[in-house]
Order: C-alpha cells, then structure tokens, then sequence
C-alpha cells in the first residue's frame, strides 16, 4: 500500500472495516446471509484485537486494558475466552 494511495490513506478503521463486510456479502452471491452476524462478527474480530493490543502493549495486561478501556479482570476473563495464554 502506497502512502499517496487515496484508498489508503489517513483512513479511519470503519474505512476497513467496511470494505470488508462489502466483500464478505459479494462473497455470498445468492446464498442465503448467516444468521446472528452481530455475534459473528463480534467473535471474528475480538480475538485478533485482543492479540495486537497485547503485542502493542509487550504483554502488559494492565497497559493493554487501559488502551482498550475495559478492566483488566475483564481482559483476563476475555483472553481465557479465546484460549490466549499472556
């Protein structure tokens, strides 16, 4: 991706975001849509979120919680949800 790419650039992530939910329904042609995609998605993404901030905050829990605005007993609890072991 090129800085200067218009497409790229200074981008908010709902940007991102829904050009990929764009493809996920281009994707399903005439198929039926899924049932419960507010679940789906909420379970797609918050693993891999949980992930990156971690990495972004070296493993600190405590950091990581603070940047995401949640607790951190509540991070824990989500990090044993998705089998992430930090």
């Amino acid at each position: 991706m090129q800085p200067s790419d218009p497409d790229t650039a200074d981008q908010p992530l709902s940007h991102y975001v829904g050009t990929c939910l764009d493809r996920y329904f281009e994707s399903l042609h005439d198929c039926a849509p899924p049932c419960d995609l507010y679940r789906m998605i909420l379970e797609q993404v918050e693993k891999p979120l949980l992930e990156r901030v971690l990495d972004y905050s070296r493993g600190n829990q405590s950091q990581a919680a603070k940047v995401l605005g949640i607790n951190r007993a509540t991070l824990r609890k989500k990090l044993r949800s998705h089998g992430i072991d930090r």
